[in-house]
């Protein structure tokens, strides 16, 4: 069945180009045991599928953010969870869902440039450059996409839509402001559970 004429990107899609990710990131970091810091919510997907496809080990860290007043133009951030471990003298991957104006990237890595790692990268699955108002280094990047609100793949609205398998464009949440639920038949294609008995 194909998917709804919304869909930016489909699971396939999306397993592919992380694939390809994977693969420059092991080939890169041979011989090395990067850490992978997640910006919490919305990177957790992403990560999780990132590392499993990875052919080196690799160390997980998250970061919760929050923006303050009028932080949507700043950049400047409060830091909700800050790193359990140091990542001095480590080579550190930022791995982000979506880049857009940049702002929120460059603050972060310079926060984590303040620590001293050995080397520090971005990984972003998607990159929204229409809205760049800083120019942020993406060594990894997934995909362009046009200027519009996106949902799935750990993106959401009010919490709602992160686990979608695809990513949906929302247009100018016009349709989400008056229908939080207008999506949800791209929940339809969900594959579903197998469940068997097992032999003794």
């Amino acid at each position: 069945m194909s998917p709804p004429a919304d869909t930016l990107l489909t699971a396939e899609a999306i397993s592919e180009r992380i694939g390809v990710l994977a693969e420059r990131i092991s080939a890169d970091y041979g011989g090395r045991s990067p850490i992978l810091i997640g910006v919490l919510r919305g990177s957790v997907m992403f990560l999780a599928d990132l590392a499993r496809r990875l052919r080196i080990p690799a160390r997980f860290e998250f970061m919760a953010i929050s923006s303050y007043a009028g932080g949507a133009r700043s950049g400047v951030v409060r830091i909700l969870k800050d790193l359990d471990a140091s990542i001095a003298g480590e080579d550190v991957i930022l791995v982000e869902d979506i880049i857009d104006t940049g702002l929120t990237a460059t603050y972060l890595t310079a926060t984590l440039r303040a620590r001293a790692p050995a080397s520090l990268e971005i990984c972003a699955l998607l990159d929204k450059s229409a809205r760049r108002i800083v120019e942020v280094p993406i060594r990894y990047r997934g995909f362009e996409i046009p200027d519009e609100f996106v949902i799935g793949y750990g993106l959401d609205y009010n919490g709602r839509y992160r686990n979608l398998r695809r990513i949906v464009g929302a247009g100018d949440l016009s349709k989400l402001r008056n229908d939080p639920g207008a999506f949800d038949d791209h929940f339809d294609d969900a594959p579903s559970s197998q469940t068997g008995n097992a032999s003794a």
